[in-house]
């Protein structure tokens, strides 16, 4: 289906990737938004209150932030597409209900806008220090995806990626900017609205007497319904059957948590997207994301001037992570090089996937501003030796 024109401001426009990130749920069909005001992800939610009287969205402010993830999850299973933005302490406040939404099935985008950490940390400067948090931040085994943008253009663009795969997999989608990119303003093109191509919600098409909310087909994603639309439903954050029945048992467990992590893991290259460049004679690979993937850029043009064979990975899905293609690349280079705006966080899983076929360099950074490029270049150096 194609988005609906009253939602898409079609032109240039000059955005901060916030604002940027705002018109991307807007033009996704983003109609609801329940937050907690926080730097440096505010712009975000200010947006959607002054777009929301002209596309009939709604907006509540609500008490904090455990109480914005609840209502994302009541007004998903009302029909609407929902959202909510945070950074830092409010991600972490979020994360029980985040496992919930996961559990139920509940197709929603959550923001986080990161700063540096932990706690209060800096709250209106750059880090990166909530990747793994969004990947195992909620209790128990469930799969999530997480994207991350690195210009106001692909805060436009991912947000809008980032609604469908929700919709596409019944699954709450992180997406993880860092405060450089949600501050930082660029030309934005936003197409027209019969350019933009939206997954619809998976409504069920069968009669209410033979509908279960949770059976599944060969996608392992059930439909949905409306409540409130005549059909009989029960959804619950306990183990439950097909019919949304709890089941405590260790057989009703298995089948169902293994079920919610295929869906991710059976269909991650449907799901996950990288760029690369000059990977295919490279001895080096620099893999970044976030605002890192582009402050590596200087370090990685002088290494190329100086002879290097290094090529250039950035990572848009973040989570599921690019398994398959790094454990290809790792038995053809020497090395891998990460920076990244914390102390050592999605290099483990590089690591993990590279599993020895080559060497693996972090270039770590406390917060508070990006790298120093010649601090990457010196890295680079050391790991084509």
């Amino acid at each position: 289906m194609k988005a609906d024109p009253i939602g898409v401001l079609t032109g240039e426009h000059y955005l901060d990737g916030d604002h940027a990130c705002a018109e991307g749920a807007i033009a996704a069909g983003c109609r609801f938004f329940a937050g907690y005001p926080i730097t440096p992800s505010t712009e975000v939610a200010e947006r959607f209150v002054a777009r929301a009287p002209f596309v009939g969205g709604i907006f509540i402010q609500m008490e904090d932030e455990l109480g914005s993830m609840a209502a994302l999850i009541g007004a998903a299973w009302g029909g609407k597409k929902a959202m909510t933005v945070t950074s830092g302490p409010g991600f972490s406040l979020m994360m029980e209900n985040i496992g919930l939404a996961a559990m139920m099935e509940t197709p929603c985008v959550v923001v986080n806008v990161q700063r540096g950490g932990p706690s209060t940390g800096l709250p209106t400067m750059v880090g990166q220090q909530d990747m793994m948090q969004a990947r195992w931040g909620s209790h128990g085994d469930y799969e999530i995806i997480a994207l991350s943008p690195a210009s106001p253009q692909e805060a436009f663009d991912y947000t809008i990626k980032c609604f469908n795969l929700s919709e596409k997999y019944r699954v709450p989608v992180l997406f993880m900017m860092d405060e450089c990119v949600g501050h930082m303003t660029e030309k934005v093109v936003i197409p027209r609205a019969e350019e933009i191509d939206l997954y619809p919600r998976r409504l069920t098409k069968k009669p209410p007497e033979k509908y279960w909310p949770y059976e599944y087909g060969e996608d392992l994603v059930p439909d949905m319904i409306v409540a409130g639309t005549g059909y009989r439903i029960h959804t619950t954050g306990l183990t439950h059957d097909e019919r949304g029945y709890p089941v405590m048992s260790p057989v009703a467990q298995n089948k169902l948590v293994k079920r919610l992590c295929d869906k991710i893991r059976l269909n991650a290259d449907d799901i996950i997207e990288i760029e690369e460049d000059q990977t295919d004679d490279a001895e080096v690979i620099v893999m970044a994301y976030g605002i890192t993937s582009r402050v590596c850029l200087p370090a990685v043009f002088k290494a190329r001037k100086k002879g290097i064979k290094v090529g250039y990975i950035k990572l848009i899905t973040i989570w599921p992570f690019p398994e398959k293609r790094v454990r290809e690349l790792a038995s053809k280079v020497k090395a891998f090089v990460m920076p990244e705006i914390n102390m050592g966080q999605v290099v483990l899983e590089l690591e993990r996937c590279v599993a020895g076929q080559a060497k693996t360099y972090h270039v770590p950074h406390a917060g508070g501003w990006v790298h120093d490029p010649e601090d990457i270049y010196k890295v680079i150096e050391e790991a084509v030796k």
